[in-house]
């Protein structure tokens, strides 16, 4: 059997970690533990100041993104993997390009220089208990639209996994529909992740019609169902989801995921554990999943594979997994 190929499409986001004081925090007015967007002068205030730091100089670039983090883990798994995602030719979108090419994901479209907008980046202050308070400037990721999507580069995709937050654009939505064209001409699956209840009230017809339309499967928790749906009741809001479309996924924190392919429904078991950092979780549930659904296991086991690697990647700092997920698998008698 030939190792199944996953594309992914997303936001392209370069994770600026360094440590920090809360006085320094103080001093650059970060509201502590959340995540605010910010503009580009701001971002760059704030890359200065981290670097003239003495602590915060010893910031770690990690590249990062929803869909990116989810294909890094794809990737840990032994799936071959693509990115799909902008970043400009400047040292961040080099250091991006360069870092999710050496982890194994091929970086499709090279950084673009000229006049271009900077490469996206979250820039993070940890301060000693822990918490992290992330300033994220989306730059030129958020542009991301048809032209960036080759049709040539679905010729033996398996899988297209697709980022709900770049859906606000306009552009970002032509880019999604070129690119589930593709991978369904190429004879794949396409699907996507809901991302935000937000982004979805601001876009549910667009986000309906999608559903309905060629996404093969998709993600969300249970704000965003009952959120795309207009309802309060969860079962209600995933029956309507059923009726338009294949596979329906359903993420409950720490209860049980719901799965819905057809007529089967399962669910999948969820092991509570004290997050470490819950940075991640969506992302590697999906991960979990997609490996499941791509490598033929049953509907139930793929469920269980993504909850397997969402506890993981809450047990430690990081958006990325840490240990041998396969292992995991293998220890519960999945694989």
């Amino acid at each position: 059997m030939t190792t199944p190929y996953v594309i992914g499409i997303g936001n392209a986001i370069m994770d600026v970690i360094a440590p920090t004081s809360d006085a320094s925090l103080g001093r650059l007015a970060i509201e502590k533990g959340i995540m605010q967007l910010i503009d580009r002068e701001r971002s760059e205030f704030l890359m200065a100041a981290q670097s003239a730091d003495a602590e915060a100089s010893k910031a770690r670039l990690v590249p990062g993104g929803s869909v990116a983090n989810t294909l890094a883990g794809i990737g840990m798994m032994g799936l071959r993997t693509a990115f799909i995602g902008r970043v400009a030719g400047d040292p961040l979108g080099l250091s991006y390009a360069e870092q999710t090419e050496a982890a194994g994901t091929v970086f499709v479209n090279p950084p673009l220089a000229g006049e271009v907008l900077p490469t996206s980046r979250s820039i993070i202050f940890v301060t000693p208990d822990g918490e992290r308070s992330m300033n994220t400037y989306l730059g030129i990721s958020a542009e991301l639209g048809a032209e960036d999507v080759n049709p040539a580069t679905f010729s033996g995709a398996d899988w297209l996994f697709l980022e709900g937050y770049l859906f606000d654009k306009d552009m970002g939505k032509a880019a999604f529909l070129k690119a589930a064209d593709a991978c369904h001409k190429a004879g794949g699956q396409a699907g996507i992740a809901l991302s935000d209840p937000f982004c979805v009230d601001r876009h549910r017809d667009g986000f309906r019609r999608l559903v309905a339309g060629p996404m093969d499967y998709v993600i969300g928790n249970v704000h965003e169902w009952t959120s795309l749906y207009q309802v309060t009741d969860l079962d209600e809001a995933l029956r309507l989801a059923s009726a338009d479309c294949g596979t329906v996924i359903c993420t409950r924190s720490g209860e049980d995921a719901i799965l819905i392919r057809g007529d089967e429904r399962v669910t999948a078991p969820v092991h509570r554990v004290v997050p470490v950092d819950a940075t991640g979780a969506g992302d590697q549930f999906a991960a979990g999943l997609i490996y499941g659904l791509a490598t033929g296991v049953p509907l139930a086991v793929a469920g269980r594979m993504g909850c397997i690697a969402a506890a993981e990647v809450i047990s430690h700092v990081g958006a990325r997994p840490e240990s041998d997920l396969k292992a995991a698998f293998r220890a519960e008698g999945l694989i």
